[in-house]
């Protein structure tokens, strides 16, 4: 086709709407070398995969483009024999996930082969292979390779090791799945990679406060179980262990002691405030002698009593984590908790302008009981609660 591109100065004497008609014309013209030497690019740079969809997509809009036509079966044969010269490299390699390897390649190939089949110019000069059955078959092969990794693993008999099993496994099925027992290999797996975390009844010194610390029992173990920290790692409760006869992996003994409330202490303050604020006003005149309202500025002063009452209270807990099978210990760490009780109420003498915000808020307190020592021993939990389920978490997340 030729395409003869006017002078700019023959394009100036041409009228409004012929001179825009063939600016359009440049365009598309431009566009079309551009997109038909896209392919040649991809070609010239070896990559060949692309090159080939590029000018499938070339002869979908234009079926005689000559271009495409002669260079789509030299990418296709280059495509082809790059992927095929990988797939021979791994056959004769060690690679444990050759087959995983030679399937990708044959699922490129594949995906040529659908994109070759869309354009019926394309299949005019280029007759892909189809690759679904040696892509079967290579998934076939990985999923025999993983099996049996997974059955070597799972026979060593340790838990790091049921643990990969279970991934090998895992793999096998997403490859092919239904494949033999990789399910039921794959649960017993699961099973015996999994630790098994008991967590005792808390042990209190003083009994006033059993029924609180089981349900701070309670609530650690539910947050532990929520929080999945590894999808290995299982804490129940003892109790729980002992009624369905599971013999646990590690045991974790908790225990309160030292829990102390103190006494009230009360503090008493008393300080002077002050503040300047208007407190009149008086009748002046301008500079043009009409009369207006001035205010009037003055220091006005009051005296704050300020009662503070107290209440701290302190605890500690231990925690053991033992390997049950020969009583090794295996963590261990006390861990302190404190709960500082406030109560802050006020008064005053003098202008009520003097105070400040913080003072006002201070006014509406009142004189309240401290709360019962039950009270006090949750809250002064809190914080051990926190620092025992942070460090579980740490220690079971890199145990393996």
């Amino acid at each position: 086709m030729l395409f003869i591109v006017p002078k700019a100065k023959e394009l100036t004497n041409l009228q409004p709407m012929k001179r825009n008609a063939i600016h359009y014309l440049c365009v598309l013209f431009l566009l079309f070398c551009c997109a038909c030497k896209s392919g040649e690019k991809m070609f010239n740079r070896g990559q060949y995969d692309e090159a080939v969809r590029l000018f499938v997509k070339k002869l979908q809009k234009r079926p005689n483009d000559a271009t495409s036509l002669q260079m789509l079966p030299q990418a296709y044969q280059h495509a082809q024999d790059v992927r095929e010269g990988r797939v021979k490299g791994y056959m004769v390699s060690s690679d444990a996930l050759k087959w995983e390897r030679i399937r990708n390649e044959y699922r490129a190939m594949q995906n040529l082969y659908y994109i070759i089949q869309s354009s019926p110019a394309a299949m005019q000069v280029v007759k892909p292979k189809d690759y679904s059955a040696a892509i079967t078959g290579a998934q076939e092969n990985a999923a025999e390779e993983r099996y049996n990794r997974g059955v070597q693993l799972l026979s060593q008999g340790t838990k790091p090791a049921a643990r990969q099993a279970f991934a090998e496994f895992d793999a096998t099925l997403a490859l092919v799945p239904g494949f033999r027992d990789a399910q039921k290999l794959r649960d017993e797996a699961f099973a015996a990679g999994t630790i098994y975390v008991a967590i005792s009844q808390l042990q209190m010194r003083n009994p006033s406060f059993q029924f609180t610390a089981d349900q701070f029992r309670n609530v650690l173990l539910s947050d532990l179980q929520r929080r999945n920290l590894d999808r290995f790692v299982l804490f129940i409760d003892e109790a729980t262990a002992r009624k369905e006869n599971l013999r646990p992996d590690h045991y974790t003994e908790l225990m309160f002691y030292d829990f102390a409330v103190g006494q009230v202490y009360v503090d008493r303050l008393q300080r002077e405030v002050s503040k300047e604020v208007v407190v009149g006003q008086t009748k002046e005149r301008d500079t043009t002698g009409k009369i207006i309202n001035k205010d009037v500025w003055g220091i006005v002063k009051a005296t704050v009593f300020i009662t503070k009452k107290t209440v701290t209270s302190t605890g500690m807990m231990d925690y053991r984590i033992t390997e049950v099978d020969n009583g090794r210990l295996l963590r261990s760490n006390r861990v302190p908790g404190q709960y500082v009780w406030l109560n802050q109420f006020g008064t005053f003498k003098g202008d009520e302008r003097a105070l400040s915000d913080e003072d006002k808020k201070a006014m509406t307190g009142r004189d309240i009981l401290p709360p019962p020592p039950q009270m006090l021993f949750t809250e002064m939990t809190r914080p051990i609660y926190d620092q025992l389920a942070r460090e579980l978490q740490s220690y079971y997340r890199n145990i393996y």
